[in-house]
């Protein structure tokens, strides 16, 4: 079993609720998870320390996760990190959006624990 306490996850959605649902979906697995309640402050989190995992929600005022995804890829010093959508979006056009904009994987809400738990176990493993 992988250590993943030793992971950075960042979680950006502007719904506190959603937040909370996906730091308790995780804590099992011990990761340090930080959070941001808009784009705007997840970009400021990511430029203070750059975290190993991104799950990042689209609809958010100020910046949305479009285009976190886009700035976060277009900078050689973040264009790695692993981003998982976490969206209610989920029109073809919004998931054919995300995978181009270079997102790792895409689940839409309402967010299945199981899927979650796996994506986010998988991701990290291919760091």
């Amino acid at each position: 079993m992988t250590d993943f306490s030793k992971y950075n996850v960042l979680a950006v959605d502007d719904v506190p609720l959603n937040l909370l649902l996906v730091e308790k979906m995780l804590s099992k697995f011990k990761f340090r998870i930080r959070k941001a309640a808009n784009g705007r402050i997840a970009l400021e989190e990511i430029a203070k320390e750059r975290p190993d995992l991104i799950l990042l929600d689209l609809m958010m005022p100020e910046v949305d996760g479009f285009e976190v995804l886009r700035q976060v890829r277009e900078n050689p010093e973040t264009a790695g990190i692993r981003i998982v959508i976490l969206s209610a979006l989920n029109s073809t056009e919004d998931i054919v959006k995300g995978y181009q904009l270079g997102a790792n994987d895409f689940i839409t809400k309402p967010i299945i624990i199981e899927k979650l738990v796996n994506c986010v176990a998988t991701q990290l493993q291919l760091l």
